[in-house]
């Protein structure tokens, strides 16, 4: 896969870099920080949120060296927009999450995601384990336990409802979300984060085709299920779930220990929801730190 990366004009200290990954013919932008010599740590995010979910987790990583990089993916960037379903499976998006550890020189990296980045950070650990050094995984069970879950826990079923609903074809839940000036899609930030980054988010899911493209990630798997092909992980990981999550259990959280056969940590924080990178940055910083320095 051709690849190449243009970065911006440096700005302010303590700003981050701008980039410009091209993979084939998309253009991602992202944020970049720390020495172009540091190990390389790869940040993917979740929906409805872009690159810059991981700012301060990009600083804290940047100021300790590493080379940090998250990256607006397929879908999110407005230079990486294809409109067809099929061109959103799991599989190319991990070959493009591995594409952009390419752009950087990185042959075995660390690896942080959340939520549909977690869907494919636990996919990528399964069949490219030997390009990572670490993984960390934030609100997102392994795929195997979330379907366990779902399949013998009422509760958890119900609460997953509403990727049954964004499956539905094309339109009918991009009206929903938008409808009354986005007021739904504000709801899922459950105000937990700051109004300027949920503002800054619903605007560029307003774009033309923006929010369709996003959500064209749920109607790119295969069943409602989340049949996500993620099998055994022996990298060392890292699970960081919070204990209000809305819409990942804590049964999926608890099971997802039998899909690790390598050192494994699994960390709850209490009173937090889903988006903790934003929600509960300090602490979810110091796990982060503590976990790629020990690998």
């Amino acid at each position: 896969m051709e690849f190449a990366v243009a970065p911006t004009e440096a700005g302010p200290p303590g700003t981050l870099e701008e980039l410009d990954i091209a993979v084939g013919d998309h253009h991602h932008s992202a944020l970049a920080a720390g020495p172009a010599s540091g190990e390389f740590v790869l940040l993917l995010h979740g929906w409805p949120e872009f690159a810059d979910a991981w700012t301060e987790q990009l600083h804290a990583l940047g100021e300790a060296g590493y080379r940090a990089v998250a990256v607006d993916q397929r879908g999110y960037a407005a230079g990486a927009r294809p409109d067809d379903v099929a061109a959103y499976t799991i599989e190319q998006l991990v070959s493009d999450a591995l594409a952009f550890a390419d752009s950087q020189g990185a042959d075995r990296f660390h690896l942080i995601a959340r939520d549909w980045g977690a869907m494919v950070a636990w996919t990528l650990a399964t069949t490219h384990p030997h390009r990572l050094r670490s993984l960390a995984v934030l609100s997102t069970p392994h795929p195997s336990a979330l379907q366990h879950a779902a399949a013998t826990d009422d509760g958890q079923f119900h609460d997953l409802g509403y990727i049954r609903f964004f499956r539905r074809g094309v339109g009918k839940a991009e009206k929903y979300l938008l409808r009354d000036g986005a007021v739904r899609l504000r709801a899922v930030y459950d105000n937990r984060i700051p109004v300027e980054f949920v503002e800054r988010n619903i605007a560029r899911l307003s774009e033309p085709g923006a929010l369709t493209a996003t959500l064209n990630w749920y109607r790119g798997a295969t069943t409602d299920a989340f049949d996500i092909p993620a099998g055994r992980i022996t990298v060392p990981t890292l699970y960081i779930w919070g204990s209000e999550d809305p819409w990942l259990g804590r049964g999926a959280a608890e099971l997802t220990v039998h899909h690790i056969d390598a050192e494994y940590r699994f960390q709850i924080i209490e009173g937090a929801g889903q988006l903790l990178a934003s929600e509960t940055a300090d602490e979810v910083i110091a796990l982060l730190l503590d976990h790629v320095g020990r690998h």
